[in-house]
C-alpha cells in the first residue's frame, strides 16, 4: 500500500524526523493562507500516488501571490500518469546547500532489510544507479544493530553531518520495522544553507499482508488513487494486478499465475493481468474474476489455468459455466484443468461445448494463437 507524501510526512513527525513546514490545500484560498502565514517562496506539490511528478509539471515554486495562483491553476486537476490531482501540499521553500538520498527497503533475494544512501539526491534513484553506480552505498541490517556513522562516510565529508544522518536513518529503521513497511525514501534529504537537515520529501510503502496489524495505517489508504479493478478484486478476495496485454489470466495459486504469465510471454503472447483466485473452491470467485477481466477493452482471449489440489476442478467449471450464463461472454476462452475432480470438470464443460486441455503449454499455445488471429 502506498500513501501520499503529506501522510508520510506526518509519520516522519511522529518519529521526530525533521520535515519542512507545510499544509494540505484542496483549494486556492487554503494555499494562499499558508503562504501568507509562512512567507514566500513556497513550493506546490501534486499529491498523487505515482512518481515523476516533477517531470510532469506537478511540482512548482512560487515567489509571490500571482505565481502561486498560476501554479495552483496549472497543477490542480492535471493528469499525472492516469491520476487526477485533487489536492496539493504547500511547502515552505528551503534554501538548499546539498541534497542526499536516504532509503530503506527489503532485498527480496536475501530477505534482508537494506539501507541505501547516495550523495546524488534530488533525482530518481534508478537514474543514479545507472549513471553513478559507484555513488550508491548499501548496508544490510541482518540481526545486528547497524553502525550508520561508518556506513555514511562515503556520503558525508564531515563527522557532524554523518552523526545527524545516522540518527535519521535509525529513526527511519524504527518506523520501517514497527509498521511493516516495504519502502521508505527521503529524496532529497536536504542540508540547508544554515546547516539544518530536513526531509524535503517523504515516501512510504507498506506490506498489504500486514495491514491487519495496523488499522491506523490501513485507514490512510486513498481508494480514489488506486486502480478500481484492483480494489474490486481485493474486496472479492482475489489477488489481481493489471498489466498491459491482451490475454486475460485466471489461475489458482500465485506461483502458477507467475509461471503462466512467463509461458505466455515466452510463446509470444502478452498477459493482460495477474489474477490468483487462491485455493478456494468457491465458484463465485471465478465469476468475480470474469467480471473484472472482461471490463478491459484490450482483452482478446482468456486463459483459465487450474491445478486442482485443494481447489476442485469441478467447482471452477461450475463457476465458468455460471459466468457464461450471467455475463454472456463472447471472448474466446481456453481452459486447462488438471487435478482434483478433473474428469467431472471436463464432463461439465464438454456439455457446454467448451474444450479443455491437460497440458499448460498446449493451452498457452492455443490462447496465444487466438490472440494473434483476433
Amino acid at each position: 500500500m502506498n500513501i501520499h507524501e503529506y501522510q508520510a510526512a506526518e509519520l516522519f513527525k511522529q518519529y521526530n524526523i525533521p520535515v519542512p513546514e507545510s499544509a494540505l490545500a484542496a483549494n486556492l484560498e487554503e494555499a494562499i493562507s499558508f503562504a501568507e502565514k509562512t512567507g514566500f517562496p513556497v513550493v506546490l506539490k501534486a499529491q498523487v500516488l505515482t512518481g515523476g511528478r516533477g517531470k510532469a509539471g506537478g511540482i512548482k515554486k512560487a515567489n509571490n501571490i500571482q505565481e502561486l495562483k498560476d501554479a495552483f491553476d496549472k497543477i490542480m486537476g492535471m493528469d499525472i500518469k492516469g491520476f487526477k490531482v485533487k489536492k496539493l501540499l504547500i511547502v515552505k521553500a528551503l534554501e538548499i546547500a546539498k541534497e542526499i538520498y536516504l532509503g530503506i527497503t527489503t532485498d527480496n533475494l536475501s530477505g534482508d532489510i537494506v539501507c541505501i544512501a547516495s550523495s546524488q539526491g534530488g533525482v530518481d534513484i534508478e537514474d543514479t544507479a545507472q549513471k553513478f553506480p559507484d555513488k550508491i552505498f548499501k548496508l544490510y541490517i541482518g540481526a545486528h544493530n547497524p553502525e550508520f556513522t561508518d556506513f555514511l562516510k562515503p556520503v558525508f565529508d564531515k563527522t557532524e553531518d554523518r552523526v545527524i544522518a545516522a540518527q535519521v536513518l535509525s529513526k527511519l529503521l524504527k518506523l520501517f520495522k514497527e509498521n511493516d513497511c516495504t519502502l521508505i525514501e527521503i529524496n532529497p534529504f536536504v542540508k540547508e544553507k544554515n546547516g539544518t537537515y530536513t526531509a524535503a520529501d517523504a515516501k512510504i510503502n507498506f506490506d498489504d499482508n500486514a495491514l491487519f496489524r495496523h488499522p491506523g495505517i490501513s485507514a490512510l489508504r486513498d481508494l480514489e488513487m488506486e486502480d478500481a479493478d484492483e480494489v474490486l478484486a481485493r474486496d472479492c478476495g482475489l489477488s489481481f494486478v493489471k498489466l498491459e496485454g491482451e490475454i486475460g489470466c485466471i489461475v489458482n495459486g500465485a506461483g502458477l499465475a507467475m509461471a503462466t504469465m512467463d509461458v505466455i510471454k515466452n510463446l509470444g503472447g502478452k498477459p493482460l493481468n495477474f489474477l490468483d483466485v487462491g485455493g478456494s473452491s468457491n465458484p463465485g470467485k471465478v465469476i468475480n474474476a470474469f467480471k473484472i477481466i472482461i471490463k478491459n477493452p484490450g482483452l482478446k482471449a482468456i486463459l483459465i489455468n487450474i491445478f486442482g489440489g485443494i481447489t476442485r476442478c469441478d467447482d471452477v467449471a461450475n463457476g465458468l459455466i455460471e459466468a457464461y450464463n450471467q455475463l454472456k461472454i463472447d471472448i474466446p476462452i481456453v481452459v486447462r484443468l488438471t487435478g482434483t475432480n478433473e474428469a467431472r470438470a471436463k464432463e461439465l464443460l464438454s456439455e457446454k461445448g467448451i474444450n479443455t486441455y491437460t497440458s499448460m503449454k498446449e493451452a498457452v499455445e492455443k490462447v496465444v494463437g487466438l490472440q494473434g488471429n483476433l
